[in-house]
């Protein structure tokens, strides 16, 4: 017996037990296998920008959170940078985070300023303040978090 009362058919059982691919839940739903991998969260943000005031309680808000404690590196240029990482419910790090995709690719010293800033932005910024809620939905998921940086743009503007 299952907690909530629920039994666990026989054949189900069997169809387990012989290693067959699908097979029936209890619920009566197919079963298609182990579980994925969680889905990666994704966010982008321009950088540099203010630190938003206050706790973030969505997605929205956790990624301007985590950007806004880049300082672009003096002989910078245009750039992205792509950050690979996962939070606890606390809204720290777990591990060390990832530089995955990093442009200028041509230009390598250009792009190890660029992903050394991404990364010691994301150090300084965590632990994020993050609503109880907000971290319970995002504990241990990957957060792919693209930095852009382009001061070209902003001179012209």
């Amino acid at each position: 017996m299952r907690p909530g009362g629920r039994r666990v058919g026989t054949t189900v059982a069997a169809l387990a037990a012989a290693g067959l691919g699908v097979v029936a839940s209890a619920q009566g739903a197919p079963f298609t296998g182990p579980p994925t991998l969680p889905e990666t969260l994704r966010g982008t943000v321009r950088v540099p920008q203010d630190r938003p005031a206050g706790t973030a309680n969505t997605l929205r808000a956790l990624y301007p959170v985590l950007a806004a404690c880049w300082t672009a590196p003096a002989d910078a240029g245009d750039g992205e940078i792509t950050t690979r990482f996962s939070l606890r419910r606390d809204g720290s790090v777990i591990g060390t985070p990832r530089v995955t995709y990093a442009r200028p690719a041509s230009n390598t010293h250009a792009a190890r300023i660029l992903s050394d800033a991404a990364l010691r932005a994301i150090r300084r910024c965590t632990p994020a303040r993050i609503t109880p809620a907000l971290g319970a939905a995002i504990a241990g998921r990957p957060i792919a978090l693209r930095f852009i940086h382009r001061p070209s743009q902003r001179q012209g503007a």
